[in-house]
């Protein structure tokens, strides 16, 4: 009787064994769409000096990201496109509240087919179709709603704007022709090719937009997630942001 346990438990701990080199120096980003250039060129840079460290990258809108890792997706470390999805992952206790601090920052343009004669907020009541993030989850479409509404523009907008998962989809509708034009951040409009940026929005219109970056509280056991938001931190990563048009 003792033989076939013995060989299950000897089964199981080599199995056990064999799991962890695969887990070993695996690092889970939950990162901001508009931030994807920029993470997939530092986690390249690091992995070179660093081969050991394996990235499983999740770029998307930053309300889904922390409705996900609320739910218990696997996450070590989180950069939101505004501090409202921060502060919400730490009223929740899953970030590490110390390592809370800021990464970058940017701002909002809208971006349309270079034959749009739109030079700002009022010209946009001559447009049919207007890009926007979901408000509710993506931080670009709430301050993008929050301009319309102090430029006294939503009633002239009602029925003309065309909400998109995230950010990047907002570029991608403006890239196809699918809307006349659509809010993004700066950066996002610097990677159109068939569009151009039209107005930058004023910042009196909207709040500042930050990208809040933290440690969540499962990533307190991790060393490698934690070197990486070290490098983060450092002099190469913003070389990087700014080549990319992010303000530091």
């Amino acid at each position: 009787m003792l033989q076939p346990i013995r060989r299950s438990a000897i089964l199981l701990m080599l199995l056990l064994l064999g799991a962890i080199p695969a887990m070993a120096g695996e690092v889970n980003l939950s990162v901001a769409a508009s931030l994807k250039e920029v993470i997939n060129e530092l986690t390249a840079k690091y992995e070179k000096t660093h081969p050991g460290s394996v990235f499983v990258k999740n770029y998307g809108a930053s309300g889904a990201l922390a409705g996900q890792i609320e739910n218990g997706a696997p996450a070590d470390l989180f950069i939101s496109a505004n501090t409202k999805w921060m502060d919400h992952l730490k009223g929740k206790k899953l970030v590490e509240e110390t390592s809370i601090g800021t990464f970058a920052k940017n701002t909002l343009v809208f971006t349309g087919s270079t034959g749009k004669k739109v030079t700002g907020m009022k010209d946009l009541a001559k447009l049919d179709k207007i890009g926007i993030g979901s408000p509710k989850s993506v931080p670009a479409g709430e301050y993008a709603q929050t301009a319309i509404k102090n430029a006294g523009m939503e009633q002239q907008l009602q029925g003309k704007l065309v909400m998109a998962k995230d950010v990047r989809e907002c570029l991608m509708y403006a890239e196809l022709g699918e809307v006349d034009g659509s809010f993004v951040y700066r950066t996002d409009a610097l990677q159109g090719n068939k569009t151009k940026l039209l107005f930058t929005v004023p910042q009196k219109l909207y709040p500042e937009v930050v990208y809040p970056i933290a440690l969540t509280a499962s990533a307190a056991k991790n060393s490698d997630a934690k070197g990486f938001f070290t490098y983060l931190k450092g002099r190469e990563a913003k070389s990087v942001l700014k080549k990319y048009g992010f303000v530091l």
